[in-house]
């Protein structure tokens, strides 16, 4: 059985001498199945996000246990992962606590804009914690030859994918805004950190992302009105 899971756990297919895990690729899938499903406004995003979350550790872990695909760890990318299941396990209780008493094909939720004492919060949560991260990730990683900027790279990217998945469980749209900033430093990241699956997936997201804010923008002002 250990064996079994072991094969599992290493399967790849290689493409051009580069590792390609199907474990990065099916984590990816489900990651996007749930950003289909949060656009969508339902319920079943969460689940679906967190089986995508414990996948998508294994692979940005891997590096630092010596795993032999040769790549840095992101440390951001890994941990944010940990805590994607803690917030989506939030915004599951919330989405279905928020739906109760609506039809079954209705939103899960009305989207609304954060009013400004909550996007001051957010956002100086969100300063605080970069600072906090990059120190962090730049000490766990320091046996690693990474530039500086690796490191505040990789912090926002954990920071801004917290923020947005909480924005997210709020039923706020501005929780789109910060995805697309965390696809303009993550994409590029990624790519040069070889992670190419990712990488190409995040720009998928991007395209996503932004139909995304139209939808539920258009959304907060039709549904907000009516409410």
């Amino acid at each position: 059985m250990t064996e079994t899971l072991l094969r599992l756990f290493d399967a790849s297919i290689e493409i051009g001498g580069y590792p390609l895990y199907w474990r990065e690729i099916v984590g990816n899938l489900f990651g996007f199945a749930s950003a289909v499903g949060g656009l969508r406004r339902r319920v079943w995003a969460w689940p679906v996000g967190i089986i995508g979350n414990v996948l998508l550790f294994t692979v940005f872990i891997g590096a630092a246990f010596a795993l032999p695909d040769g790549r840095h760890p992101l440390y951001g990318q890994a941990f944010r992962q940990v805590f994607f299941v803690i917030t989506s396990l939030y915004g599951w209780w919330r989405w279905n606590t928020v739906r109760r008493g609506r039809a079954a094909d209705e939103p899960a939720i009305t989207p609304r804009w954060a009013t400004t004492s909550e996007r001051i919060g957010y956002l100086a949560a969100a300063l605080v914690g970069v600072v906090v991260a990059q120190a962090v990730f730049a000490s766990v990683g320091a046996g690693w030859p990474a530039p500086r900027w690796y490191y505040w790279a990789d912090a926002w990217i954990f920071v801004g994918s917290i923020l947005a998945t909480y924005a997210m469980a709020r039923g706020w749209t501005d929780f789109w805004l910060a995805w697309i900033a965390v696809d303009l430093v993550g994409i590029p990241l990624l790519w040069v950190s070889d992670y190419y699956p990712s990488a190409v997936l995040y720009a998928v997201y991007g395209a996503l992302v932004v139909y995304g804010f139209v939808v539920w923008k258009r959304a907060a002002m039709r549904e907000g009105a009516s409410t």
